[in-house]
């Protein structure tokens, strides 16, 4: 009997689905450890991140919030698998990024995301722009974050040049 090998990747050019939603699992809790690393890392020293007594007492939501690039950056990493795992050449930009309710330690963030638009690129045969809209949402369906991201993506094999 032969084996096949199969390997995980993202979606060549011509799989991305304009007509689909893709919903990535799974889920990503957020902890206090995520936040307080991921904002000592990135030298944000914002007192909501960090600052218990501060943010807990002096602040409307009450409590810390989960650092919002913190929230972008798993929004987009939990898409990878199985959007743009070894078929990406490149991001080519962020836009339309919003962040309408917080995300505080103990939530869980689902994301999912929606082809905006697709084209063939003109200066790099092979390769296509697509333009994905994420969105993230808490354990109660909440949407705590929203960014549409630009790539540039190989065509299949033998695809389109």
């Amino acid at each position: 009997m032969t084996e096949r090998e199969i390997v995980q990747r993202g979606l060549y050019f011509e799989e991305f689905d304009e007509d689909a939603r893709y919903l990535h699992r799974p889920g990503r809790t957020a902890t206090e450890a995520d936040n307080v690393m991921f904002t000592t890392l990135t030298m944000n020293t914002q007192a909501l991140h960090l600052d218990a007594a501060f943010a807990d007492a002096q602040q409307p939501f009450g409590a810390r919030l989960i650092n919002s690039m913190w929230t972008l950056s798993t929004m987009v990493g939990a898409s990878v698998a199985q959007l743009t795992q070894g078929t990406l050449v490149a991001q080519l930009g962020l836009g339309e990024i919003a962040f309408p309710h917080p995300l505080f330690a103990g939530d869980t963030l689902y994301t999912e995301s929606v082809i905006v638009e697709k084209r063939l690129s003109t200066s790099r045969p092979g390769q296509g722009i697509v333009t994905i809209a994420h969105t993230g949402r808490n354990q109660e369906g909440t949407v705590v974050g929203t960014a549409t991201r630009t790539v540039l993506v190989l065509c299949r094999p033998g695809g389109a040049r």
